[in-house]
């Protein structure tokens, strides 16, 4: 099993970790579940299920939801992958291009799956006539929970670490001071200068908990302040973005532009963060000014309106010949049904 034991600043035992969770022999093949890919599935199905409940509780129809969760899925991973790849190493993965498929190994960008996956989102809205913004909102706090929790599986794997620091929480094995040695030459080329012999900063961890936080955050901002369509998934931005420029700052495994030495993943979250907050305010400035009910995912206010409207007018209208001749005829029969049954008596 392929193990390391990993030891923390302020504990004085160490903890054995494998990347590997099982492995079996079937019909003549070896097959090897890795934590990696366990932890993130496991992530995945949280947010899926919790994305549900919400959807349920907006009254979502639930094969425009499948269609929506299918779709996006797919193109999340696609676009995961091949935002890694282009940006870590695309001259040796367009040599082979096989390996892109190897994701068990490690290498899964989540801005590339959140891109892709909201570009597929949007082309189902369109086509299911689904109100993209509501369903924006609805997942963003699914990708916290699965981001907070699939973080663990960097840590399953022993990457994803930062720079030296001597906090009681820094980490380190035998794992880490190997990458660390193995990367010497590409780290000083950025800049960077870090001793495989001390502790780390455990950067997934970081993560992790500012996503759950951030979960918790945006559950309650839902909930008890949510004003218009995309506050939600505004509110992510601005605090997945805010966390995910100060903690990539640390981390040893950055994608960088080009031989350059700025962080893609950084420079994008600030980008992200500026242009979500500036939204943010604005629409909601727009809302105090003209406020309306917030329209459902598959249903839309106005159209609701309308429709109430139309059979008020209709419930209004004057009666017509034949409708007061039918309603006379009712009453004349009711009340001939009456006397009869009061000479019955």
């Amino acid at each position: 099993m392929d193990s390391t034991i990993v030891y923390f600043t302020g504990i004085e035992r160490g903890f054995t970790i494998s990347s590997i969770l099982v492995q079996f022999n079937l019909f003549g093949h070896d097959f090897t579940i890795r934590w990696y890919g366990a932890i993130i599935a496991f992530g995945f199905l949280l947010a899926v299920l919790f994305g549900g409940r919400t959807a349920y509780k907006w009254k979502m129809n639930l094969d425009k939801m499948i269609d929506v969760l299918i779709y996006s899925t797919i193109a999340g991973i696609i676009g995961a992958r091949l935002y890694y790849c282009f940006f870590y190493d695309w001259q040796t993965y367009k040599s082979d291009p096989l390996s892109i498929l190897y994701i068990w190994n490690g290498g899964l960008a989540i801005y590339g799956g959140i891109i892709f996956g909201i570009a597929a989102a949007y082309v189902v809205c369109r086509v299911r006539k689904l109100n993209f913004l509501n369903l924006l909102d609805c997942a963003a706090m699914s990708l916290l929970i699965g981001q907070g929790i699939g973080r663990w599986g960097n840590f399953a794997n022993q990457e994803a670490f930062g720079s030296n620091t001597d906090l009681p929480w820094g980490m380190w094995s035998k794992k880490i001071a190997v990458t660390i040695l193995e990367e010497q030459e590409t780290l000083a080329a950025k800049g960077m200068s870090v001793d495989p012999n001390l502790p780390v900063h455990p950067t997934f961890l970081y993560e992790s908990i500012w996503c759950l936080l951030g979960f918790l955050v945006l559950y309650i901002i839902t909930k008890k302040a949510r004003r218009f369509s995309g506050q939600t998934f505004l509110c992510y931005g601005v605090w997945y973005g805010v966390g995910r420029m100060v903690i990539e700052g640390f981390r040893t495994d950055s994608l960088y532009i080009g031989n350059s030495t700025i962080r893609v993943s950084q420079l994008l979250s600030a980008v992200a963060a500026a242009v979500c907050l500036v939204l943010l305010i604005v629409l909601t400035a727009k809302y105090k000014k003209h406020p309306k009910p917030i329209d459902g995912i598959d249903y839309f206010m106005e159209e609701e309106l309308l429709r109430q409207q139309e059979e008020k007018e209709q419930s209004e209208e004057p009666e017509t010949e034949t409708e007061k001749e039918e309603n006379e005829t009712e009453v004349e029969t009711r009340d001939e049904k009456e006397t009869v049954q009061e000479l019955a008596e």
